[in-house]
């Protein structure tokens, strides 16, 4: 049977905002995300937004940052960094620690859209440059089923945030977020087939 769409997940047979954790960060996440990103159905950064309650969404600009992104790179509070590996990227779990040390927050930059549209983000954004860069090590490959034509060893934009989650000591919060992320991909795909997912689907 039809129904309507949920205001949150947009799933039309089924909703499944009640199976999303609610998860409190020692850090912040920023995500700076590509015009493009935000009409995609496929998006995982909504969800590391709905669920985490230290993230906030930023659209790209080549020129500048917005305003309210700005606004934390020049405070006090925060220790900036571009999540982007690189030779002189260092750990996440040395940011937090160095930042625990100095009484700041880590601020993570997360750039949010293809792994071509991130490199361009980069490429075209002076500012970026000039913030210092940090890494995570991925745990495991990709579970993310949502798009095609994927690079082996990237991760989606939740995953990025669920590792980032694990270097900062909260495993457990990160594998309820995966486990809802399992959960909903099988109910996007069920519902693009214009159905329920089943109980053996997901058992």
């Amino acid at each position: 049977m039809e129904g309507k769409r949920c205001p949150q997940c947009q799933l039309q047979y089924q909703c499944v905002c009640d199976r999303l954790p609610s998860i409190d960060a020692p850090f912040h996440l920023a995500l700076l995300t590509h015009e493009n990103e935000l009409t995609r159905e496929t998006n995982t950064g909504q969800w590391l937004n709905k669920s985490l309650a230290s993230t906030s969404v930023h659209v790209w600009q080549r020129t500048q940052p917005c305003q309210s992104l700005l606004t934390m790179l020049n405070s006090e509070h925060y220790q900036p960094y571009l999540l982007f590996p690189s030779d002189v990227s260092i750990p996440v779990e040395q940011v937090v620690q160095t930042t625990t040390q100095a009484q700041t927050i880590p601020l993570f930059i997360i750039l949010d859209g293809t792994w071509q549209e991130a490199k361009k983000m980069l490429r075209k954004s002076a500012w970026l440059s000039e913030l210092p860069l940090a890494h995570i090590t991925p745990s495991h490959e990709s579970r993310y089923q949502l798009r095609r034509n994927q690079e082996q060893g990237h991760l989606c934009t939740l995953e990025v945030g669920c590792e980032i989650l694990k270097q900062a000591g909260q495993a457990q919060q990160a594998n309820q977020l995966l486990d809802f992320f399992d959960h909903y991909m099988q109910a996007f795909k069920a519902d693009k087939s214009g159905h329920v997912l089943s109980a053996k689907t997901v058992g």
